[in-house]
């Protein structure tokens, strides 16, 4: 059996949720700092793993992160939730395709809508580790200062295009696959149904 449209959809929107979060993940674009002094100006751009330095020539030199001490405390925030949210939206994702595409280990209805609602807390919850983790950075970037103005990078937009994406996803996962009390009540009447035959039969 294949996907059912909610599950393709939730997928779809999933998947590119989980491509805008590798981006924010391995990008360097989350805080600008523009220096402007007497004799030069150049820019530092930060990201989660590494850092760029652009002279005004345009020349762009990167180096990675010696230790965590050299970031600032909002970027190491910001690195363990996208780093923890890319692992929980990845098992989640997974979880829905192999729940879509072999559903005979889920007998019953109640079952089959628990593997999908299970993934759709997975993918909200990195949604929301990501959303948290770029709103940290939002609120500890911007600043102008003496000689030193510091901006929002890319990353910041895309992790919050990702984030509403993952809960988007997960959140109509979890809604169109809540169990009804239809089908529950449709078994006990197939029962009785069942049941009476015999009577008749004996009269």
């Amino acid at each position: 059996m294949g996907l059912s449209t909610v599950q393709m959809v939730c997928l779809a929107l999933g998947v590119l949720g989980r491509l805008w979060m590798t981006i924010c993940c391995v990008v360097p674009r989350w805080k600008v700092t523009h220096f402007n002094k007497t004799m030069t100006e150049y820019s530092t751009i930060q990201g989660l793993w590494n850092w760029c330095v652009v002279e005004c020539s345009g020349q762009e030199l990167c180096k990675n992160y010696e230790s965590s001490k050299a970031m600032s405390s909002d970027l190491q925030g910001a690195r363990a939730m996208t780093f923890i949210s890319c692992i929980v939206s990845a098992f989640s994702l997974f979880s829905l395709i192999f729940g879509a595409y072999f559903p005979t280990f889920m007998q019953k209805q109640n079952a089959k809508a628990k593997n999908s609602v299970v993934p759709g807390l997975g993918l909200v919850l990195s949604g929301v580790l990501m959303i948290i983790s770029v709103r940290w950075s939002m609120y500890a970037t911007s600043g102008d200062f003496v000689n030193l103005l510091i901006e929002m990078g890319e990353c910041i937009y895309f992790g919050w295009t990702a984030g509403v994406l993952m809960i988007l996803s997960g959140g109509l996962l979890c809604y169109f696959s809540r169990p009804t009390s239809s089908s529950s009540g449709g078994t006990t009447d197939e029962h009785i149904h069942i049941a009476a035959a015999p009577s008749n039969d004996t009269q």
